[in-house]
């Protein structure tokens, strides 16, 4: 069974912040993926590698998702922590409201929300007004 996982994306504004600060990150140059690292290692890794991604929380709104293509050890200053390597695309989602939280949560696959289809007029539309226009149910 695959379970995602959920992580607050701190000190970013819009998804397209979260995209300008992956690219000018030194760190990512040269990889084909992305990654985060941090503090505890999931227990349900298998889980998560088999299909699951790691959704953010932007501004109080889950917003986007990466699909998680690896977890791995590394040493640091601070001892031994876990990188989640996610690819590099961003798969835009269903906006959904989500309270504050400190580190990552498993995310069923049941309650994560939908992608946003490609080709869908709706991408277009940001995030704030997408979040009223359906609360009044006009989307």
């Amino acid at each position: 069974m695959t379970v995602n996982i959920i992580k607050l994306c701190v000190g970013v504004d819009s998804v397209e912040h979260l995209i300008e600060s992956r690219k000018k990150d030194p760190r990512n140059h040269g990889k084909d993926y992305n990654f985060h690292i941090t503090r505890f290692k999931p227990r349900r890794a298998k889980e998560v590698l088999s299909g699951g991604s790691l959704y953010w929380v932007i501004k109080g709104q889950v917003l986007v998702r990466q699909r998680i293509i690896g977890l791995e050890d590394v040493k640091t200053e601070s001892g031994t922590k876990c990188m989640i390597m996610m690819d590099k695309e961003l798969h835009l989602t269903e906006n959904q409201p989500r309270r504050a939280f400190q580190g990552w949560r498993y995310l069923e696959k049941s309650s994560a929300p939908d992608d946003l289809s490609k080709d869908s007029k709706i991408q277009d539309i940001p995030p704030e007004l997408r979040s009223e226009l359906k609360e009044l149910g006009l989307i």
